[in-house]
C-alpha cells in the first residue's frame, strides 16, 4: 500500500529555513497524473495547503506564503521536499505530506510537529 513519511527537524529558529522531506513507498512520484502536496495545521486553525509537485515535475505554491515556499522532488529517492524560508513563530504547525493518485489527498503521512522558536 501507499505510505508517506515526513522527516525533518522538529525545532527551527526564527529566520532560518524550515526543510522537510516526504518519502513515498508503494507508489512512484512520477505515477501518471499524481500530485504530491504539503499541508499544515497550525494551533487552533484549519488545514492550509502549502504547495504541490506534479507527476511531471511542475511545482505550485500557496500565495499566502508570499514566495517563501519551494517544493522540489528527487525521482531517484522517490521523495519530495518543502523548504520554507525566513521561518517565523507563525509557521509553527503540524506539517503533513499527502499524495493524490486517484482522488484528492488519497494518502497522508502521519504528520510532523515543527516549532519555530529561539
Amino acid at each position: 500500500q501507499v505510505q508517506l513519511q515526513e522527516s525533518g527537524p522538529g525545532l527551527v529558529k526564527p529566520s532560518q529555513t524550515l526543510s522537510l522531506t516526504c518519502t513515498i513507498s508503494g507508489a512512484s512520484i512520477t505515477a501518471s497524473y499524481s500530485y504530491w502536496s504539503w499541508i499544515r495545521q497550525s494551533p487552533g486553525k484549519g488545514l492550509e495547503w502549502l504547495g504541490s509537485v506534479s507527476y511531471s515535475g511542475n511545482t505550485y505554491s500557496g500565495a499566502s506564503l508570499k514566495s517563501r515556499a519551494a517544493i522540489s522532488r528527487d525521482t531517484i529517492k522517490n521523495q519530495f521536499t518543502l523548504q520554507l524560508t525566513s521561518a517565523t513563530p507563525e509557521d509553527t504547525a503540524v506539517y503533513y505530506c499527502a499524495g493524490s493518485l486517484v482522488g484528492l489527498y488519497d494518502y497522508w503521512g502521519q504528520g510532523t510537529q515543527v516549532t519555530v522558536s529561539s
